[in-house]
């Protein structure tokens, strides 16, 4: 986990885009990057405008080690902040993933840039974090929630390998069952925060029928 010059906690996904200042800008490896099904769209549009391939994947170490070495992919993260390297394995380090932030921070220092300036160029939407609800039915909430916004309108793109992500054009939202816990948990990202409130609520609103 990392913190800011200003002492600010910074959402572990968008340490994956900063990595591709380290990857992509200074090795030149543009290929393919591994994201879980939580991580913000900012760091796959982070990650594409320097030249490199998002690849989206199940919440969890088992299956992302797994993942990062069939597609061959260079790196890539989650929302936990665990960070997978093909040069080592395919597998997670803290410390490397430390290190090269460090080196990057000492880089992007030079050229004027505090740690707090990079991450705002990469943090692009409000985000809600994680919210967990305590029900018994997970996939009928989960289901109810998908089947109310589809009748709304057609998603942009819909995942269904981890719960679900539906995307639209401003917004977008991952509800899964906890690998872990007994908890079904939810997130939510939009352009503005008026609208990641008005979803949030409507959503909550279906869960809390499963109470």
């Amino acid at each position: 986990m990392f913190v800011d010059e200003k002492g600010k906690f910074i959402s572990p996904d968008l340490i994956i885009a900063l990595l591709g200042h380290y990857f992509i800008e200074e090795k030149g490896q543009k290929g393919r990057v591994l994201q879980d099904i939580r991580t913000s769209q900012a760091v796959k549009n982070y990650i594409e405008n320097m030249g490199g391939e998002m690849h989206m994947w199940r919440v969890g170490r088992a299956y992302a080690a797994l993942k990062l070495r069939e597609i061959d992919g260079v790196f890539g993260g989650e929302l936990a902040g665990h960070y997978y390297f093909r040069d080592f394995f395919y597998s997670d380090s803290g410390i490397l993933a430390s290190i090269l932030v460090m080196r990057i921070l000492k880089n992007k220092k030079a050229e004027g840039f505090t740690f707090s300036q990079l991450i705002d160029n990469i943090r692009q939407f409000e985000n809600s974090g994680e919210i967990n609800f305590k029900i018994e039915q997970k996939a009928e909430a989960m289901e109810k929630v998908k089947n109310f916004f589809f009748d709304q309108q057609k998603p942009e793109a819909f995942y269904d390998f981890d719960g679900y992500r539906v995307e639209y054009a401003d917004w977008w939202f991952n509800i899964r069952p906890s690998n872990t816990e007994p908890y079904l948990r939810l997130l939510v990202e939009a352009t503005n925060k008026e609208l990641l409130d008005e979803k949030v609520n409507q959503i909550k609103g279906i869960i809390e029928e499963f109470k």
